[in-house]
């Protein structure tokens, strides 16, 4: 380019900036202090940058509500470092339990470890998905001395095992890095032995679309550490000499113990695990709380869209059974992921390690000495709705309680019967398919004019032989049944589920990080059901119809 052509052709360079530049001017005569580059320039970027679209932090999906908050905690680094690896033996152990169900950031958390080990570590992890790996380590201890403690003392009045004479606790921080969620903490022995110590991490401030309530009461009540439970024990009778409930079970149990079974985590890797990994992995907007938190705060239902009753959620308190129905009365959808919840009564007490830290259930009101002295809604009588408590669950859940598929008897299907329903979008399931090995242990059954709702939908209606159940609600040729329910309150259109099974939560399976996560009817069936109580109340969307009349036989 020769010199002329250079200088035409900056001076129409030149004339464009011009030109551009009194455009600009007119199109934005009400701002005459932007009077330079320097100005326009930064203008157009303020602009862009106020402009710029921005994630929600929860949004719904396919599967639900989820939020950015689980979905990067679950890109973190994961590990398997929390499974067991070595389990205790008869001669070397280590075992624990902590003074609190559940904490927040800021607690102190003290654990009581007994081992045969001269030193231990502490281990948390947070349980999840991360990949596959199912876990992430959140803190790890030096090592402590190690300390074999006494044999825990039984009060023979009422069958009670408690550890209260263990001593010199390990002391741990709950900190900001401690992201709300269910943990496993793992105590692994200098000689190798491994046991574990849950407990709930919640976020007081939460209004997660998803509250999962892990089963403490529960677990606590079969906990036969020591000897005794609610179930069992050991010995002669006292108090009465019935042959059931057991006249020699427990009737105050204590959270100061070790859990016997689950290498100390009782079953929570069975009856809770497979969901809090499933919404993990899907990054589902939930929070996390123990049914003691709900005892103690029965209003932060009310800051939830979803309550989760997760596999074996028998035993409740009065206040949180009163606090989870305020919440449906003010819309907040429920799912009982297993049968018989909110059968067993109990109330809590205080222990020498702190309030709250006994959980007491007679199981015959007429043994408890609050019967005809205190309030009958804290009267322990086998089930709630023995006087005179007289509260029967079935206006919450739907169903009652049946009874149980014989040990070794093994698993029932499933079968479908509205497959137009809303359960199974997208799954293919047809009318009187079947759902192999979803139905075992307790189970529950629909049953008419017994305060169930009266629009109750029965979406699955599964026969199990009397060969291979224990059952006193009903008997049709050779058979008696497994109802999955569901219903919305008239008035607040929440929704309630109950599945029917307490196997259901179980028979989701587990994602591994070698074999992936299996695809299965249950799985599309719990996505289904979250992402439509995710949403709010459910009757606004899917109302319960009432078809509960054309299933036969008639009455099953």
């Amino acid at each position: 380019m020769n010199p002329k052509q250079i200088k035409m052709l900056s001076i129409a360079v030149t004339l464009l900036v011009l030109i551009f530049g009194l455009i600009y001017f007119v199109t934005n005569n009400n701002n005459p202090k932007v009077t330079n580059s320097k100005s326009v320039v930064t203008t157009l970027k303020l602009h862009a940058k106020t402009t710029l679209p921005t994630t929600p932090a929860t949004y719904l999906s396919s599967f639900g509500i989820k939020s950015n908050a689980i979905i990067k905690e679950n890109s973190l680094k994961g590990t398997l470092s929390w499974e067991i690896s070595n389990p205790n033996t008869t001669t070397a152990y280590i075992e624990g339990f902590a003074n609190l169900n559940y904490a927040s950031d800021g607690q102190t958390v003290e654990l009581y470890v007994s081992t045969t080990s001269p030193s231990y570590t502490v281990t948390a992890y947070r349980m999840g998905y991360y990949q596959g790996y199912g876990g992430r380590q959140i803190f790890t201890s030096a090592l402590v001395p190690g300390q074999l403690q006494p044999q825990c003392p039984v009060d023979k009045s009422v069958n009670m095992v408690s550890c209260t004479n263990w001593t010199n606790p390990y002391k741990l921080t709950i900190t900001s890095s401690f992201m709300q969620g269910d943990y496993l903490l793992k105590l692994t022995a200098s000689s190798g032995q491994q046991s574990y110590i849950p407990i709930v991490i919640w976020n007081p401030n939460s209004h997660a679309t998803y509250l999962v309530v892990s089963r403490t009461l529960t677990e606590e009540g079969w906990n036969t550490y020591g000897g005794y439970s609610y179930y069992t024990g050991k010995g002669p009778c006292i108090l009465s000499t019935t042959s059931y409930p057991p006249c020699n079970r427990a009737r105050i149990v204590s959270f100061d113990r070790p859990f016997a079974q689950g290498n100390g985590a009782s079953d929570f890797l069975q009856n809770e695990y497979p969901l809090v990994q499933y919404m993990e992995k899907h990054g589902l907007d939930v929070a996390y709380v123990s049914d003691i938190t709900l005892n103690d705060y029965p209003n932060i239902a009310l800051n939830h869209k979803v309550i989760l009753s997760l596999g074996h959620d028998e035993t409740w308190t009065t206040p949180e059974r009163q606090g989870v129905q305020t919440a449906i009365n003010h819309g907040v959808n429920v799912i009982f992921f297993g049968a018989a919840a909110v059968l067993r009564h109990s109330r809590l007490q205080g222990s020498p390690f702190g309030p709250e830290r006994e959980e007491v259930d007679y199981r015959n009101s007429s043994e408890d000495p609050l019967n005809g002295t205190g309030n009958p809604l804290e009267v322990t009588g086998n089930t709630f709705s023995s006087p005179p408590t007289s509260w029967s669950e079935v206006p919450l859940t739907g169903q009652v309680y049946s009874g149980y598929v014989i040990l070794g008897k093994g698993t029932f299907p499933l079968v479908v019967t509205d497959p137009n329903s809303w359960l199974y979008s997208g799954t293919g399931l047809k009318m009187n398919q079947t759902v192999p090995n979803v139905i075992q242990t307790d189970f529950d059954h629909f049953i008419p004019n017994s305060g169930a709702p009266s629009n109750i939908d029965i979406l699955a209606h599964s026969p199990l032989p009397l060969s291979a159940v224990y059952t006193n609600q009903g008997k049709w040729n050779g058979y008696t049944y497994s109802d999955f329910t569901y219903y919305t309150n008239p008035t607040s259109q929440a929704g309630v589920i109950d599945t029917g099974t307490t196997n259901f939560i179980y028979s989701m399976g587990l994602c591994t990080v070698s074999t992936g996560c299996p695809t299965t009817p249950v799985r599309d069936m719990v996505k289904n059901m979250l992402h439509l109580f995710g949403q709010g109340p459910t009757g606004l969307l899917e109302p319960s119809t009432g078809n509960w009349t054309t299933i036969t036989p008639s009455g099953s």
